[in-house]
């Protein structure tokens, strides 16, 4: 699993453990993500995570591969795959670990969020 180790933690710059403790992203999730940027029939720039009113629980995830960086995006790059983040769901994603499972139930990105209160039972929505 990617993120803060104390090992790493002594060589990075504040800024770069900052971002790593905002998002986790699993070596599966991250195996994801890169199958599908360049399985995309067009030039990706990373991927846009985002936190939007909806969902059964009150909030939901969104994510989604993009060909541009918005001016408010935070960056966070690891092993070439960039993640965007725009300012508005900072809040809600600070820590939270994403994995990708594959089970016989079907495949998909799963999240681990410290700041959710709650969540629905297809965990892709919290409260």
């Amino acid at each position: 699993m990617l993120g803060i180790s104390l090992a790493n933690s002594l060589l990075d710059s504040p800024l770069e453990m900052k971002e790593r403790a905002m998002i986790n992203l699993t070596e599966s999730a991250m195996n994801a993500v890169r199958n599908a940027i360049s399985a995309a029939n067009k030039p990706i720039d990373g991927l846009r995570i985002m936190v939007e009113a909806g969902g059964c629980a009150g909030y939901k995830y969104n994510l989604g591969l993009v060909d541009a960086i918005d001016p408010d995006d935070t960056v966070i790059e690891r092993d070439g795959v960039r993640l965007f983040v725009d300012m508005k769901s900072h809040e809600y994603l600070v820590g939270t670990t994403i994995d990708f499972v594959v089970a016989l139930e079907g495949s998909g990105f799963t999240f681990e969020n410290p700041n959710a209160k709650a969540s629905c039972g297809c965990g892709k929505s919290f409260a």
